[in-house]
């Protein structure tokens, strides 16, 4: 017979005294230290980066310009094609021999971005992800399920040494073999899951195929990051799973997971570590810098790097800089749910997969596997969407859900789509990151 827990919506702040020192400042000693940190990075990368070196001097502008923090709007952006440019190593700043550690993205678009680590940056990078570990609700001692990838992949190891840094019991499980994953969760009894939210949904699904109650596991806190994922999906996993379910941002890039978080007392965005990552939100088109609350594209300056130092880097992701709350000195980031490169432009509109996943959540009878499929019909780009059912959704509810789908898209977005519900377990799952398009669109 298996018990449940009450649904808990917010989970309980940490202790003042277990804060860091960072996240006790006030806003002017913590920009005190950014502008000092900010200087410093300005001169590491050009003394020591040839492309900074070319690009600061392009732009007519050296380190010793930067005497405020507004000053850095005059600096150029890094874009990804500038990490790719300079492939393998030619965006390090120390020598090669200091590197610990090299992560580097997929490169399924190109040559993989390459990101280089000395010591004292694995030392920072496990410090951030356990200040935001605890910022999630994680605590040490817990037992940590990490269902993260390992390998170049900055996931796994990222949320593995911060667990340990924070004192957690870590079970590198990594993804993939998801009976084993409920197996594991229901031997282990771990407290807190780290995991992509897409992921968490198809383990959920496992322990519901197994005949076990996933309300009825020992997990209270779930961090899910690596993707974009929607507050309905919030409450997707909060509901079936009876966690807190919590964001957690980061770009292999920048450093890796750990760069902002959302904290378990407010869920209202992701304070940003600004001792270590220094944030902008520019106009997508411009670059000019945006005042705070409006929306634009993210960009990052890391403030404390050693080997591969990054400046204005242009992260494609879309959201608003907001006051701080639960750390009310550290800035907080919207949550995430669209990027510039993920955008589709449908007969004119622009539309997100994040704005269909509002709807299907929504939606009485479908579930949250989805896939979006773009084709030509005849001079016409076209855009299906193709979903699961519920394994208790009835034949006959299937056409007025798919209806439902399509109402509520033209409705929201202002475009149509076509629905296909499709039956249970028909969808394939991802084991890491997410890829929700599908563009089969005819070429010319």
């Amino acid at each position: 017979m298996t018990t449940t827990r009450p649904t808990r919506r917010l989970g309980t702040p940490p202790d003042p005294a277990l804060l860091d020192p960072a996240e006790r400042m006030g806003v002017d000693e913590l920009r005190a230290l950014q502008l000092l940190r900010l200087q410093e990075t300005l001169g590491h990368a050009y003394a020591n980066v040839p492309h900074y070196r070319r690009a600061f001097d392009a732009a007519g502008v050296h380190p010793d310009d930067c005497h405020e923090l507004a000053d850095l709007a005059r600096f150029p952006t890094t874009s990804k094609a500038d990490l790719r440019e300079n492939y393998p190593f030619g965006m390090f700043a120390v020598p090669r021999e200091q590197v610990r550690r090299v992560h580097a993205s997929s490169g399924t678009t190109g040559r993989p971005t390459v990101v280089g680590y000395t010591e004292d940056d694995i030392a920072t990078w496990a410090t951030v992800m356990a200040r935001s570990i605890r910022a999630a609700g994680g605590r040490a001692g817990d037992v940590l399920h990490n269902a993260y990838g390992y390998g170049l992949f900055t996931g796994g190891l990222g949320a593995h040494y911060g667990a340990e840094a924070l004192g957690c019991t870590v079970v590198p499980v990594s993804g993939g073999m998801t009976p084993r994953q409920v197996q594991l969760i229901t031997d282990f009894g771990p407290r807190v899951i780290m995991v992509t939210p897409s992921y968490m949904l198809a383990v959920i699904d496992e322990f519901e195929k197994q005949g076990i109650d996933p309300r009825s596991s020992t997990l209270q806190v779930g961090i899910f990051g690596a993707e974009p994922w929607t507050e309905q999906m919030r409450q997707e996993m909060e509901e079936r799973l009876d966690i807190d379910a919590v964001d957690i941002y980061g770009l292999s890039e920048v450093m890796g997971p750990g760069i902002a978080q959302e904290c378990v007392e407010t869920k209202d965005g992701l304070h940003v570590w600004e001792d270590h990552f220094y944030p902008e939100v520019v106009d997508p088109l411009t670059t000019d810098v945006l005042a705070e609350g409006e929306q634009g594209e993210l960009l990052f300056t890391s403030l404390t790097k050693q080997a591969m130092p990054v400046i204005r880097y242009r992260t494609r992701d879309l959201t608003r800089l907001l006051p701080g709350t639960a750390r009310p000195g550290m800035r907080r980031i919207e949550k995430i749910t669209g990027r510039t490169d993920d955008m589709i432009i449908l007969r004119g509109v622009n539309l997100f997969p994040t704005q269909i996943e509002e709807v299907v959540l929504r939606t009485p009878g479908l579930s949250p596997h989805f896939s979006l499929e773009l084709t030509t019909r005849g001079r016409m780009d076209h855009l299906t969407v193709h979903v699961e059912a519920r394994p208790d959704c009835p034949p006959e509810r299937r056409g007025p859900a798919a209806a439902e789908v399509q109402k509520a898209v033209k409705d929201t977005v202002g475009t149509s789509v076509e629905v296909d519900v499709v039956d249970p377990e028909t969808l394939a799952r991802s084991m890491g990151k997410l890829q929700r398009l599908f563009d089969h669109r005819a070429r010319e």
